[in-house]
């Protein structure tokens, strides 16, 4: 992670902080400064934002105020950094801009989460992340309430649309499938008709996945699979929104999972204030 923040501080400073520079032996001073959420959610991410921080300053005090995973009313201050002003003043940007998108799909998360709080099924996560940001984004999905899915293709067997249609058919991406992975990788496989479930039924996928189904039909497929009473988790996938999650859960469903949460958040706005306490 070190890797990708430094490299994320190089592109904000590119050939020097001219306005910091510019202060002269100022900025050389200790300095403190507060985080306050300018409005209410979850936050996110600020063990990241303080490895910002101490890539320019070891010796820095960066004292986090709520937990990660807090929910927080708007003016609630969450975190106090006590180091040179200069660095407060180079790694504000990088460090607010990343707590700011976590905390943002943390708060999404939780919205969805919260929606099916009362029933079995379970949200997960997706592989739609940004490039680059896939660990921290599924880490803030995970503080607002979701499983995170795979982390990447190497976690697990998804039999994709495309797979099957590669492979022939649902038997046959399977049965290839089954002889070249070990033990105890579980094999999921995505199904969009009654007819595909069956299948998926008769191969004896590990996890079935019910996509962009309408909810009556969702519901016969649970009941198929269920009938089966051979252990198959059943997740959907397809359409979901806060709308529409909690009729999903309520057919029966063990997971729910949706990119929404990382992809449709807006940013949670924190804003930082220094205190110049040494003159």
């Amino acid at each position: 992670m070190d890797e990708l923040l430094i490299c994320w501080l190089k592109e904000d400073i590119g050939r020097g902080d001219q306005a910091t520079q510019g202060l002269g032996k100022l900025v050389s001073k200790a300095g403190r400064a507060y985080w306050i959420a300018k409005e209410a959610g979850v936050i996110a991410g600020l063990t990241v934002a303080e490895r910002v921080f101490y890539l320019l300053e070891p010796q820095l005090n960066f004292r986090a105020i709520v937990e990660e995973g807090d929910w927080v009313e708007k003016g609630t201050k969450v975190a106090e950094i006590d180091c040179r002003l200069s660095t407060l003043l180079t790694g504000e940007r990088v460090a607010l801009n990343l707590a700011m998108r976590l905390s943002g799909i943390a708060t999404m998360t939780k919205r969805f989460a919260d929606e099916i709080a009362d029933l079995p099924a379970q949200l997960v996560d997706t592989r739609k992340t940004t490039p680059g940001l896939r660990i921290l984004e599924k880490h803030a999905a995970f503080v607002g309430g979701a499983q995170n899915h795979r982390m990447g293709l190497d976690d697990g067997v998804m039999i994709k649309d495309n797979h099957i249609a590669a492979a022939g058919g649902i038997g046959a991406a399977v049965s290839q499938v089954r002889g070249r992975v070990p033990y105890p990788v579980t094999v999921e496989v995505e199904t969009e008709s009654l007819a595909q479930v069956k299948e998926a039924i008769a191969h004896r996928a590990d996890i079935i996945m019910l996509d962009n189904m309408p909810t009556e039909m969702m519901k016969e497929a649970v009941g198929l699979i269920r009938a089966e009473k051979v252990g198959i988790k059943i997740e959907a996938s397809g359409n979901v929104s806060l709308k529409t999650i909690r009729a999903i859960a309520q057919t029966g469903v063990d997971y729910i999972s949706s990119s929404a949460p990382i992809t449709q958040s807006p940013w949670l706005d924190i804003s930082m204030r220094i205190q110049n306490y040494q003159s």
